[in-house]
């Protein structure tokens, strides 16, 4: 069986037992002697399906059930998937396949306003029960910061959140624009702890109306104020910009016209940080899985996709920090969260569903330990001497 060889030669460390769609055998690499993990296909189009394109049809086939894991969870098979597949291509038929692709996307990958309002509202407007299965209290979707790996969310997320306030070095009355504002918590704390003005704009409508009313029970109307519009709709001025986890939805394309608009808006002695997911690999293109089922449009740069664009702007880059492990313990969180939940998940949905967000939730966490997601914050100004000159005040 040609894919049996395939994983033979990949797996250079650990290993499986394999059970196609006729109910043979295969042993792969070195798997434990009792109770092995085994990887079973019950759909004979996996047999190459899988060996072809795996960076698309393990996930659908996870998802619909025709690929099951015995003696072992999908965490531990991707732990040692990625471990051995390392930053690399699975093989020269997905490159090649993703190249293809990969140029189809970019040729129509127009995230036009109207397109972006859609791209979001696949994901985000699902259901805002579906979120509270796995996200911490405030509704924070993105990296947290942990300090120390036992950390609990809450407090990594917490702490993602002082340190971004650190990083735009606020000062009270100061208007802070935070462009992809979710669910509303950071506009808030920033409002909150540092007596700023802030709007948050999102494309979400669900988000919108859960963070109006938030922050209308929690009486901050009279200094934070929510919008349901675009980046490129925004005609005010700003001392700070914030922007966390939206960029990953700006297209491509688009990348020229964001930082342009940051440099528009931004006031001269203005500071913006924009944190986002990328990649420490050259430009390659969007995995195909997470782009059909999860976030449509969606795209991680790598670090040399932002910064040309970045500096045609005019805009200068004054702090960079790449944040590694972090959305992997993250990601930990949400996955063991979210199976904590799995009959509520398939209640709301249904058994695909739930499957379908293990997956993503999982392959992400395992991509962000053992392959080449990472994520980039980039501090920017329009003058040299805006910000500090040593890191200093950011740990005071």
């Amino acid at each position: 069986m040609q894919l049996a060889r395939f994983l033979t030669k990949l797996f250079k460390e650990g290993g499986l037992v394999l059970i196609d769609a006729n109910s043979k055998k295969y042993v792969i690499g070195n798997p434990k002697k009792e109770n092995p993990l085994t990887l079973k296909l019950l759909d004979k189009s996996l047999h190459y399906k899988l060996l072809f394109y795996p960076d698309l049809y393990f996930g659908e086939a996870y998802s619909n059930g025709s690929l099951t894991i015995e003696n072992g969870t999908l965490t531990e098979f991707l732990n040692m998937a990625l471990q051995n597949i390392g930053r690399k291509e699975t093989n020269f038929f997905s490159e090649f396949l993703n190249k293809i692709r990969g140029s189809y996307r970019y040729l129509t990958n127009f995230n036009f306003i109207k397109k972006s309002k859609m791209n979001i509202a696949r994901h985000y407007d699902i259901s805002d029960d579906l979120y509270d299965l796995f996200l911490d209290s405030k509704r924070q979707y993105s990296c947290a910061y942990f300090k120390n790996e036992n950390d609990s969310l809450e407090t990594a997320q917490n702490n993602k959140i002082n340190h971004i306030i650190k990083k735009l070095n606020l000062k009270p009355n100061q208007k802070v624009l935070d462009i992809g504002s979710g669910w509303g918590s950071l506009a808030i704390e920033i409002a909150k702890k540092t007596q700023c003005q802030v709007l948050g704009i999102t494309l979400s409508e669900s988000q919108f109306e859960y963070s109006k009313k938030k922050a209308k029970q929690m009486n901050m109307g009279n200094q934070v104020e929510f919008r349901l519009c675009d980046y490129r709709e925004v005609k005010e001025k700003f001392d700070r910009i914030v922007s966390i986890g939206m960029f990953e939805h700006v297209g491509r394309k688009f990348y020229r016209t964001f930082f342009n608009k940051i440099q528009a808006i931004l006031k001269d002695d203005g500071i913006a940080l924009l944190h986002t997911i990328g990649s420490v690999n050259p430009p390659r293109q969007p995995q195909p899985w997470i782009t059909r089922y999860i976030f449509p449009g969606g795209y991680t740069p790598s670090l040399s996709q932002v910064t040309v664009p970045v500096e045609k702007s005019g805009l200068i880059l004054t702090d960079l920090e790449i944040l590694r492990m972090h959305y992997s313990h993250t990601l930990r969180h949400w996955k063991e969260r979210f199976i904590k939940n799995k009959d509520k998940a398939i209640k709301m949905f249904d058994e695909k569903f739930f499957r379908m967000w293990e997956f993503y939730l999982t392959s992400c966490e395992t991509a962000f330990r053992w392959g080449d997601q990472v994520v980039f914050q980039l501090q920017l100004t329009k003058e040299l001497h805006t910000a500090p000159s040593t890191r200093d005040y950011i740990y005071q």
